[in-house]
């Protein structure tokens, strides 16, 4: 393929990935830009240009081991939830903005180990990144000759993607001086390139696997004719499972604590609950990127001799046989695995190269003499000076070195590099005794013996082109000969160095912490770190500081990096927030600490302390009163949790006894609309019988006819008020347990049968319809009781059902030892507020069909209180589709 054509792709391409870095920005409230998809699919980051051609060359060559690289972040992903979280918390409160920045802060603000660290970092990804430089040189190589890159390489074109990428991340990742803001843009395309590259990989694994070959069995069955399937699929021995466990250990603590891993997981994340997705999205992702590796290595196998650099099958079988949109496809892919890698690291080592190197050595003093437009300008020039210097410098690295060794080669020497700040990390989370002291020397014995022991022999090989180093020792000295220190010698030599330099650095680490205390702020900080729980509660009352500062020296601090507007505003809120009178004068220790979070977004936390600390006078504090004072705190803490948890209680409590209340006020009206209801039914028939009765002895001439219709009125009315009298003692009676229930055997088809024909005349006159479908079964009951029962049960569904379609089911239903009877109607149902109450006396439902409720309030009550003196149930089903059911359980 044509050089400019692919120079024009290229370009192209970049072009795109700054369009939509550039809307992702302008649209960084957007769900497309800030979701849980988007921030795994960003920690896709970790898939660089050694995933998409490396693990091949691995799998080519030793089997499955090349999934080490990936089981140690698969395992981590589950602790996220609990580590991750806890980083996370931290860094944000902190506005923390790098790894240097996080373990500087924990060891007390301390400027040598953000400096040591970041110099660490340096070390361990630039020529992580001269590897990704590496292989756009040889794909570029690859595509354009259509052949195995030569001695001769285009490293012209290497040279001018370098320079465009580091427009990109310089134009995208400096757009504030406050590096603790979000790079949307960043994010949106490493997400989009994560994507990309994932795609493509899958494309060509299912041409390599289903079209070059006739599947997965069939490639298998073919390389085990002529490969060494055996030692490529199996533990050579109980020391390939060794190194194997190393491995996995590597790229564990690899997920945490590369730079560019950090600036993703922990920096770019700003939403917690987006790790409960990631803890299996990103696993998953791993997952897909592995399927055909074993599969594509295979089959590259037995499609090319040994001469051929197995690291770029994927690029060359499309192009051996011919398919050259695939071919293309397969160096975008890879091309995007090499940008998302070089930007987010160089932007990550930018930020800690400016923070803890250039600005805290070389740069404060000139900053408190200029203003805020200056100081935020040389800001940002000096993190664009350092993203141009890393990625030439890695231009540089990958001339001179890094083509004498494999992209697995290098990536792993940067993993084990970076594995030294594990002990001092991770430890320091948890064991508030780890003292800065015991880190800086870890991580210097840590990193000399990894260069001893990996970087060296392999810088001697390529500038002195022999392996004496490497293979004798210096001076001769077998037990230090680099891959085989002590005489250990079944570990390869990534294995080998990781084990021997982690072991004197953990112990260096351990030692040197329990030598002596450390002083009083590193033990603040560690206070605050191992207990981060409640990280932004404790932080507020758990930083010591004793000294005498002015509230106007901090301000004018402030403001050199701020400005005026903004330092007034936030001031302001934290006065209001501790309700701190606005004419204070002095500071406190909260000021000081807050002023330190403000200025560590931009200038990282220790260049923040030194400047906080020019315009106060601290006094020394000591260790056993930073230890009360946190102690304190977090009584205080505990104290305010337990109120908390009292408030939330006294409030539940007032809302039930304001429910409560409310109930009692609506029972006690239920039940002064009860007795006006009773009063009024009594008044009712009293009055028509007394106004009957003077008619009658006033008209002596009154015919015969009249006078007796007047006088069946008086009958007809007494017989009524004798009713509602007896209705009144019934209820009394029953609910008292004086009531007798007299049972004798009884057909319970004849009870329902005369029910029915009591609320006949009331079925007519509403029109509606009554089915039942009651079976005989005599059982012994007290047969007018039980008619009073169904009489009322039936004239409630005829007074809640609608006129004309209204309609009513009775049936029965039978088990061994009892008798079931069913009341069912389409009417307006049962309330869910009046459902707990319907069976009370003195409750009328509000919801009737009538504007004011009907009936006297007891004739569910009197009910209940029938049944259950027969020893069965009546209770109210819910819910149904429409109307009420009423089922009464009686034994046979």
């Amino acid at each position: 393929m044509s050089n400019y054509i692919l120079i024009c792709i290229i370009i192209c391409y970049l072009v795109m990935l700054f369009l939509i870095a550039f809307w992702a920005e302008k649209n960084a409230t957007s769900k497309w830009v800030n979701n849980p998809v988007v921030y795994t699919l960003s920690l896709g980051v970790f898939c660089s240009a050694w995933t998409y051609y490396g693990s091949i060359g691995v799998a080519a060559d030793e089997g499955a081991s090349f999934l080490s690289t990936y089981l140690g972040p698969v395992i981590a992903a589950p602790l996220w939830i609990v580590v991750l979280r806890k980083i996370m918390r931290i860094s944000k409160h902190q506005k923390i903005s790098s790894i240097a920045d996080f373990m500087a802060l924990r060891y007390g603000n301390n400027r040598f180990i953000g400096a040591l660290v970041t110099i660490t970092c340096l070390i361990a990804i630039v020529p992580y990144i001269s590897l990704q430089l590496k292989a756009v040189s040889e794909t570029f190589e690859i595509l354009s000759l259509g052949a195995v890159p030569q001695k001769t390489s285009f490293q012209w074109i290497t040279f001018y993607v370098a320079v465009l990428l580091a427009i990109f991340a310089a134009f995208f990742g400096t757009q504030t001086t406050d590096t603790t803001d979000k790079h949307i843009g960043i994010v949106a395309t490493v997400a989009f390139e994560s994507i990309l590259k994932l795609v493509f990989f899958l494309v060509v694994g299912v041409y390599v696997t289903y079209f070059l070959f006739d599947g997965t069995s069939d490639i298998y069955n073919q390389f085990s004719k002529v490969g060494n399937i055996e030692k490529l699929s199996t533990f050579p021995d109980i020391y390939g499972g060794f190194n194997w466990f190393y491995m996995i250990v590597i790229s564990f603590v690899a997920v945490f604590l590369l730079p560019r891993q950090f600036q993703m997981m922990v920096v770019e994340n700003d939403r917690e609950r987006y790790l409960k997705y990631a803890i299996w999205m990103f696993p998953l992702y791993l997952l897909l990127f592995n399927i055909f590796v074993i599969f594509i290595a295979w089959g590259g196998n037995l499609s090319f001799e040994d001469f051929v650099n197995p690291e770029y099958y994927t690029l060359l079988l499309p192009i051996k046989n011919g398919n050259k949109v695939l071919s293309l496809l397969v160096f975008l892919g890879g091309f995007s695995a090499v940008i998302s890698m070089v930007v987010v690291a160089t932007l990550a080592l930018a930020t800690m190269l400016s923070n803890n190197i250039i600005i805290p050595y070389g740069y404060l003093d000139y900053f408190r003499e200029r203003g805020t437009e200056k100081n935020n300008k040389l800001i940002k020039n000096i993190r664009r000076f350092s993203i141009f210097m890393l990625i030439m410098g890695a231009y540089v690295f990958y001339i001179n070195f890094s083509r004498e060794l494999s992209l697995f080669s290098i990536g792993y020497i940067s993993f084990v590099l970076i594995a030294q700040l594990a002990p001092s990390f991770f430890i320091g989370l948890y064991w508030n005794r780890g003292a800065a002291r015991g880190a800086i020397a870890g991580i210097i014995v840590g990193v000399f013996i990894t260069c001893y022991s990996l970087v060296l022999p392999f810088t001697l090989e390529a500038i002195l082109h022999n392996s004496n180093f490497t293979d004798f020792g210096p001076f001769g000295i077998k037990l230090l000969k680099p891959h085989e220190l002590f005489g250990l010698d079944f570990l390869n030599p990534i294995s080998h160095a990781f084990f021997w330099s982690m072991f004197f650095n953990l112990i260096t680490y351990l030692s040197m912490s329990l030598i002596g205390k450390g002083n009083y702020r590193e033990r603040n900080y560690a206070e605050m770190f191992v207990r981060s729980q409640n990280y932004g509660h404790l932080q507020e009352g758990a930083y010591v500081w004793r000294g005498v500062a002015y509230i106007s020296d901090i301000k004018k601090i402030l403001e050199r990096f701020l400005g005026n507007r903004k330092t007034e505003e936030v001031l302001d809120s934290f006065f209001v927030k501790y309700n701190i009178p606005k004419d204070a004068v002095m500071a406190d220790a909260k000021l000081i600490n807050f002023s330190e979070r403000l200025l560590t977004g931009s200038l990282g936390s220790a260049s923040a302390k030194i400047l906080i600390s020019s315009v106060v006078k601290e006094e020394p504090v000591s260790l056993p009163e930073v230890l009360q004072i946190l102690e304190e705190s977090k009584e205080t803490i505990s104290r305010n949790k337990f109120l908390r948890e009292k408030s939330d209680q006294l409030t539940k409590l007032t809302a039930e006894l304001k429910s409560a209340n409310e109930e009692l006020i609506f029972q006690d009206k239920q039940k002064d609309e009860f007795l006006d209801t009773v009063a009024h039914e009594l008044k009712t028939p009293i009055t028509a019988i007394k106004a009957s009765a003077e008619i009658v002895l006033d008209d002596e001439e009154m015919p015969d006819a009249i006078r007796a219709q007047f006088l069946n009125n008086i009958v007809e009315d007494s017989e009524r008020l004798s009713r509602l009298i007896h209705n009144i003692l019934d209820i009394e009676k029953l609910a008292s347990g004086r009531e007798k229930v007299e049972k004798a055997d009884t057909d319970i088809a004849h009870v329902i049968d005369e029910a029915v024909h009591l609320v006949m005349g009331e079925v007519l006159l509403k029109k509606i319809t009554i089915n039942n479908r009651v079976d005989s079964q005599v059982i012994s009951v007290d047969e007018d009781r039980i008619v009073q029962v169904f009489t009322n049960l039936l004239s409630n569904a005829i007074k809640f059902v609608e006129e004309s379609t209204g309609k009513i089911d009775i049936f029965s239903e039978h088990t061994s030892e009892h008798l079931i009877i069913c009341v069912i109607d389409n009417g307006k149902g049962i309330p869910d507020e009046d459902f707990n109450y319907i069976f009370d006396k003195f409750y009328q439902s509000k919801h009737q069909n009538t504007k004011k409720p009907q009936g006297s309030g007891f004739g569910l009550a009197i009910c209940k209180h029938i049944v259950e003196s027969h020893g069965g149930t009546i209770k109210a089903i819910k819910p149904i589709e429409k109307g009420a059911k009423f089922v009464v359980k009686l034994p046979k």
